[in-house]
């Protein structure tokens, strides 16, 4: 198994776990941008603490960052806060299983920006795994019941939805690019810095928003720690797996196998959170697991 694949699947499992907490969260006193400031404030000090560790004990040096890593990287901390925020006030919409599904409009969206920021273009057998894959996002956006097919398309959680895939594929690409601009052969290092100064720009930022604009969530999110902290442990190993596959693989090639996600989702929409999938959600998340076959064998050398 290629590398990249091993640490997109990891990212894809504690990705699910992240959610499934980020729920927990927003089902008690934290607003939608709390539970999101919750998941850097936990995650920022492990990150911070592994890059550190892996660095001193493979001897190597702090890398020099320029001007182009910390635009590109502050481009993917946005982005990721944006979609993160969008993703959690979907939960309140629609089932966990489904809630993440919309969020998977961020492989082709990352396709697109991916050829537009860094012109990495994608196969036609790729684009056709992609494609496959969005008809099951189709399928999971329509909403029975809601009148016509433009008016059940044109619904908060289908906005909500492809927001929060807009913003995490400029995240992606913004994590991918701003890696590569780190002068080092260590993919470990490449994305260990890159996750340390993100988490740190975030943390940062979103608290002083959240001073401002909605005192008393940094309190609240002190007083649920004890679930928060699991929070950023999560968030912090999927991030790292992530920007570490970005690190060796195209982004739209690891947006797309991360569906995998989908699988982890739907275990714990169903045995987690004891909710029901119908029959046309499940043939949504069909189309997206052939979609991620096929991927997988487009890719193989």
């Amino acid at each position: 198994m290629d590398l990249w694949i091993a640490f997109t699947i990891s990212a894809a499992f504690f990705q699910t776990l992240r959610f499934m907490l980020h729920k927990v969260l927003s089902m008690g006193t934290l607003t939608s941008t709390g539970s999101t400031f919750a998941r850097f404030a936990y995650a920022m000090p492990a990150a911070a603490l592994a890059i550190g560790l892996y660095l001193r004990l493979t001897g190597q040096p702090w890398p020099e960052l320029g001007p182009a890593f910390w635009g590109y990287a502050w481009m993917g901390a946005l982005g990721q806060i944006l979609a993160t925020i969008c993703v959690v006030a979907l939960f309140r919409q629609r089932n966990f299983a489904v809630g993440i599904t919309f969020k998977k409009t961020e492989v082709i969206q990352t396709a697109i920006v991916g050829l537009l920021i860094l012109g990495e273009r994608i196969s036609t057998a790729g684009w056709g795994a992609i494609l496959i894959g969005l008809v099951g996002v189709l399928l999971l956006s329509d909403t029975p019941g809601a009148g016509n097919l433009l008016k059940r398309m044109m619904t908060r959680a289908v906005a909500l939805g492809l927001a929060s895939g807009f913003f995490f594929a400029f995240s992606a690409v913004g994590y991918r690019a701003s890696s590569l601009e780190i002068d080092s052969v260590d993919p470990f290092v490449r994305s260990g810095v890159t996750l340390s100064m993100v988490t740190l720009s975030q943390t940062i930022a979103m608290a002083v928003w959240l001073r401002i604009v909605e005192p008393g969530q940094i309190t609240a999110v002190w007083g649920a720690r004890r679930t928060a902290l699991w929070l950023g442990l999560a968030s912090m190993a999927g991030s790292l797996s992530w920007f570490t596959a970005f690190t060796l693989q195209t982004a739209a090639y690891v947006q797309a196998l991360g569906q995998v996600e989908l699988v982890f989702s739907l275990m714990a929409s169903v045995l987690f959170f004891k909710e029901r999938i119908t029959r046309r959600e499940l043939a949504g998340i069909g189309f997206l697991a052939l979609s991620i076959l096929l991927l997988v064998l487009v890719l193989r050398p």
